[in-house]
């Protein structure tokens, strides 16, 4: 993202097309499986999360927290944290009792694990460790 280029904003064609992190070959994998079986999966956490039909399967869940040691890491260019308003505050203050830190990652947007693979490698290793 350009230092002048707002959350909101779509790249360019250029930056588009100079985009290296899922050349042709690998969307190609993407788009295999997705003939063969379809995007099902991929709708289905904001099927439950706006649906209603599941909200009393996920309040069972409401008052737990996460009690092993967890990290955060996003794409600096991520839109995904900004969907629910104070989740990600809510995380960090209380839902990992445990939290360990949040690392947004620069050149990265949604798909941080395949933008930025080294990065989160890097990340994911000190963590654990």
């Amino acid at each position: 993202m350009r230092a002048d280029q707002t959350m909101a904003e779509m790249p360019s064609p250029e930056q588009i097309a100079s985009c290296a992190w899922l050349p042709d070959d690998e969307l190609a994998i993407y788009a295999a499986e997705y003939a063969r079986t379809g995007f099902q999966g991929g709708l289905q956490w904001y099927r439950c999360g706006t649906s209603g039909r599941y909200v009393s399967e996920m309040q069972a869940w409401s008052d737990r927290t996460i009690d092993v040691p967890a990290c955060f890491i996003a794409g600096r260019s991520d839109w995904g944290v900004h969907q629910k308003p104070g989740d990600f505050e809510a995380m960090q203050a209380g839902v990992c009792t445990r939290f360990l830190g949040a690392h947004w990652v620069e050149g990265a947007g949604h798909w941080v694990q395949q933008e930025q693979s080294a990065e989160v490698s890097r990340l994911l290793l000190d963590f654990l460790g």
